[in-house]
């Protein structure tokens, strides 16, 4: 700054500067404006400005470095007091050139800060938040940047893609990706826990729905659904009925939710829960044809099959594509032994859904135990070329070869199907089954104790054992099959060709104390499964108000309640047959019915059409899994053309030779 003029002089000008005494306010400040004009000096010999203190208010000639730094110090002090908001700017290293510069940048400092107090107040708040005053921010936002949201979904595809080509640990990496980037979304916890459970890892799908409800503080059913029914499948009925009422909670419109509580209760033998449960589901999610399929099973089981009939039509309309329902209805044709109704049946089914491995593994089975056995062998190439993924389709076929054709057949369909899945249980089964039968007795026990090492605590783990008992018992380990028959009733105590399988051994061998005692304990043990018959009037009220003309048509007789009987025969309760794998859940035996269909349906042409499938190639499939069907080839693109536009010709340019 230029205080006084450039010629020396003895006498120092007098500052525009006014300092404050001691007596006065120190929080309050009255500064002149100095001058803004500044003249670079060209020695230091020179003076410089007066000391700001006050403690002395005569200027000193010269200042030393002491006091320029409580010059600096003080100028600090005055800001803060003031409030002035000042950009930091980055420390640039002194080198000690000249002292010289950095007075001078001290006195544009106090120069800016001056005049920074006139900012209006607002533009000074406004200048706070941006960024550029906090670094720090700017780095940790940076770095907590997420992808686009189209990115989970196209992760998500990825992973079940493959998935269901059993690349499970790279779909696994893709999906804890997706839990970093995208916590809050409960998508990826649900894929990622029906991939653990694919693998049998229970205990780890259970960490994930925990920390997929933690992350989304409990308000996403279907981690709560998928939870629930992982505790009831490894028997925590308790805590999977208080996950199942989460989901609810969470959400009243989940009907998964109430369908899966309900089953649960079914299977306990709660059916009066089971209903109400059922009922809440159509209250809150309106008409669904899980819940009328459901209940219509309860009706066909309680032997009121009208009724059955009209729920399970109920929920075909509510959804054509259903191939659930229509299958479901088939078996209760099946079951009234309607074989006529129960194949148009079947069919609805494959044409509602043509590539679903259920719909042509029953109906083939469905052929072949009527005894159309070159029909049910089509059906079930044809759902094995459609899904050759599918091991149950191979195994429904091999035993189908080993009682119509030669048992080396069936062998190398068995192998191929435990090849492409060797966790499945049935298989492993079925073909020590076999072997049993055919006397490889060794083979068979190394077959049954396959199927165990999978997993032990499973319905198809009690009836492995009941049939490796029934094999101890021919082969004279009477001690053996007596643990086998045990165990297998600790884990399904409810079996009735168990307990009547272990009861005739017991008489067998002489005990028929034994045996009754046996007997009574079953009886003893038992579910008892107590239905109303007059809740069906009631829910049909609630379905459609306006049913008096149904009612009678449906004939609600009394004659059909409910009576107490002994426990259904299962398919094979002697001991030749107890153990023998089921080629059907269904029990239609009339082999006197034409089985002739009249529905104008043709196999064929619909498998050409829809699948692409060459009837008279389906045996190549077969002999060769590398060939498959052929993908279905699109239509040709078509170039929109205007009706009103004409061709232009043009002339064509005469060629002369």
């Amino acid at each position: 700054m230029r205080l006084f003029s450039s010629s020396p002089s003895t006498t120092s000008p007098k500052p525009n500067f006014t300092l404050f005494s001691p007596s006065q306010n120190p929080n309050k400040f009255n500064f002149k404006t100095v001058s803004p004009f500044k003249t670079r000096l060209p020695s230091s010999s020179l003076l410089s400005v007066p000391p700001c203190s006050s403690k002395s208010s005569s200027s000193s000639p010269v200042l030393d470095k002491e006091a320029e730094k409580e010059d600096s110090v003080e100028a600090q002090k005055e800001d803060t007091f003031e409030k002035v908001l000042i950009v930091r700017r980055p420390v640039m290293d002194s080198s000690g050139e000249d002292g010289r510069e950095n007075e001078e940048s001290e006195a544009e400092a106090e120069n800016d800060a001056t005049k920074s107090s006139s900012i209006d107040a607002g533009l000074e708040e406004f200048a706070k938040k941006m960024p550029i005053f906090e670094p720090e921010r700017m780095e940790s936002g940076a770095a907590q940047e997420k992808p686009l949201s189209v990115n989970l979904d196209l992760a998500l595809y990825k992973a079940r893609v493959l998935a269901r080509k059993y690349q499970y640990e790279e779909a696994e990496k893709i999906l804890q990706k997706c839990i970093y980037y995208w916590p809050e979304d409960g998508r990826s916890y649900v894929t990622l826990g029906k991939i653990l459970i694919k693998q049998s890892k229970k205990a780890e799908a259970r960490v994930v729905y925990e920390r997929g409800c933690q992350a989304t503080q409990g308000e996403n059913p279907y981690i709560w659904q998928c939870w629930a029914v992982l505790e009831n499948k490894v028997g925590n009925i308790r805590r999977a009925r208080e996950l199942f009422d989460a989901a609810t909670v969470a959400d009243k419109r989940h009907i998964a939710a109430w369908h899966g509580w309900a089953v649960l209760e079914l299977k306990q033998g709660n059916v009066k829960k089971a209903r109400h449960l059922l009922a809440k589901g159509l209250k809150f999610c309106g008409g669904n044809e899980y819940i009328y399929q459901t209940l219509a099973m309860l009706e066909a089981k309680a032997n009121r099959y009208e009724q059955a009939r009209y729920l399970f039509r109920q929920a075909t309309k509510c959804n054509p594509k259903s191939c659930a329902s229509w299958l479901a209805w088939a078996q209760l044709e099946v079951q009234q032994e309607n074989i006529r109704s129960a194949r148009l049946l079947f069919e609805k089914a494959v044409q509602a859904s043509p590539k679903n491995r259920f719909a042509w593994h029953v109906w083939g089975v469905f052929e072949a135990n009527i005894g159309n056995t070159d029909m049910g062998r089509k059906l079930l190439k044809i759902g094995h070329a459609v899904n050759p993924r599918d091991p149950v389709l191979l195994q429904s076929l091999a035993l189908l070869e080993y009682k119509h054709s030669t048992a080396n057949l069936a062998r190398v369909l068995f192998r191929r199907a435990s090849e492409l899945d060797p966790r499945h249980q049935p298989v492993w089964i079925a073909w020590g089954w076999m072997e049993w039968k055919e006397g490889n007795i060794s083979s068979a026990r190394e077959l049954y104790q396959r199927a165990l090492s999978i997993d032990s605590t499973t319905e198809s783990a009690a009836r492995c054992l009941q049939a490796w008992g029934v094999l101890e018992q021919r082969a004279g380990n009477l001690s053996a099959a007596r643990r086998l028959f045990r165990s297998s009733l600790n884990i399904n105590s409810q079996s009735y060709v168990t307990w009547m399988t272990w009861a005739a051994l017991e008489e067998d061998q002489g005990n028929s104390m034994r045996a009754e005692e046996i007997r009574d304990l079953y009886f003893q043990q038992r579910t008892e499964v107590v239905d109303d018959a007059s809740w069906v009037m009631g829910f049909l009220d609630v379905i459609d108000p306006a049913l008096d003309s149904i009612k009678r048509l449906l004939s609600f007789d009394q004659d059909r309640s409910n009576k107490s009987e002994e426990p259904p025969k299962e398919s094979g309760d002697d001991e030749n047959s107890a153990q023998e794998p089921l080629l059907s859940p269904s029990s239609g035996q009339n082999m006197g019915i034409d089985i002739e269909s009249g529905s104008g349906f043709d196999l064929d042409v619909f498998i050409k059409d829809k699948l692409s499938l060459d009837p008279s190639n389906l045996d190549s499939v077969m002999e060769n899994p590398e060939k498959r069907a052929p993908t279905r080839m699109k239509p040709p693109r078509r170039v929109w053309r205007s009706q009103k536009r004409t061709t232009m010709t043009f002339p064509q340019p005469s060629i002369s030779i």
